[in-house]
């Protein structure tokens, strides 16, 4: 046959009309078995596809949910997809994935595209750039459609989120640095526009007003997560009149810039400076010298993200804030003390 099979190509080889074909592939109840069967069938035989958008648009569900991210080439944003995925398949939904690049103009595209292709949610990290207006996210909670933020959230009304403790995991980390002797620690911030990083700086701040130790500015320094930025940063600091003894980067690619940067200068690490990163990319773990950081468990979150959407589409339930523990990985970069 030639062109694309239509329900009354399949009509027409069975001699029965296009509406029953319809109310068969449709599982209808007033379709009997036998006559669903001989349908479904016929329609695999003749090679027929269904239109999705619009059964969708008939059924007001597409079984399709879309992921924004800022990008997917990182373990953490690869891991949280896979667990969204994990906890969806089985239960009937294929993940529509899309980048932002940190683009907000993209971001508004990622949304407006989902919402035309009719999902029935969307999961998302927001881009790392201030939002003068959120007149795309209004529009997705307008039309009823669960939206979950996980790890970059924005604190908005009946919108669920997924994140970890971020001040937690900060004022921990921090903590441990000041407990292997670093008395000054510079930290490598990203955007505080975003509230992921604002609730760091927060638990970096606290813990050394905890332990009587004053904040240096000089030793603030708001970097992109990339190698380049993390060796440009170390240095601005080395250059510094009272130069810091540790990093603690909310990134792990500009924790191995620093690093990298470092050796290079013939600082021993941990003896001389601590390094402590976030994240736990893979390779923190298999370099000749391991890479102190914190596990955001992207895995459990995704898994956990996709649990929220079922509730919230099942059990009709409002909004969720999920909130993780974070995990403190110590290596070999931050560890002067051996660990008890």
């Amino acid at each position: 046959m030639s062109g694309k099979t239509t329900i009354y190509d399949i009509a027409k080889a069975l001699n029965i009309t296009a509406a029953t074909v319809s109310r068969a592939l449709n599982n209808n109840p007033k379709i009997s078995q036998s006559t669903r069967k001989i349908v479904l069938e016929t329609a695999n035989k003749m090679n027929y596809k269904q239109n999705k958008l619009a059964l969708a648009l008939r059924s007001g569900k597409s079984n399709n949910v879309g992921v924004i991210v800022p990008r997917i080439n990182t373990n953490f944003f690869a891991s949280v997809i896979r667990g969204i995925e994990e906890g969806l398949h089985p239960e009937g939904y294929q993940v529509i994935i899309c980048q932002t690049h940190e683009d907000e103009n993209r971001e508004v595209e990622n949304v407006n595209t989902l919402l035309n292709a009719q999902v029935d949610g969307i999961f998302m990290s927001i881009s790392n750039l201030p939002k003068e207006n959120n007149h795309y996210i209004e529009r997705v909670i307008q039309k009823n459609i669960p939206l979950i933020f996980f790890d970059r959230k924005k604190e908005m009304k009946n919108v669920s989120s997924v994140t970890i403790d971020d001040y937690l995991a900060s004022y921990q980390t921090t903590q441990h640095l000041i407990e292997q002797g670093c008395k000054k620690i510079a930290y490598f911030s990203g955007d505080r526009s975003l509230e992921i990083y604002e609730d760091r700086y927060r638990g970096y701040e606290k813990a050394l007003l905890d332990n009587n130790i004053p904040i240096n500015p000089d030793y603030i320094i708001s970097i992109k997560s990339n190698v380049t930025e993390g060796r440009d940063a170390v240095e601005k600091l080395l250059a510094l009149e009272n130069p810091p003894n540790a990093i603690f980067s909310t990134s792990d690619f500009a924790a191995l810039g620093a690093i990298q940067k470092l050796k290079e200068r013939g600082i021993k690490i941990p003896e001389d400076f601590c390094v402590f990163g976030f994240g736990n990319e893979p390779f923190t773990k298999f370099m000749e010298l391991s890479i102190s950081t914190i596990d955001q468990s992207p895995l459990e979150m995704g898994k956990m993200a996709a649990q929220v959407f079922l509730d919230k589409i099942n059990n009709k339930k409002s909004e969720s804030k999920v909130i993780l523990s974070p995990k403190l990985l110590i290596r070999q970069s931050s560890t002067r003390i051996p660990q008890i």
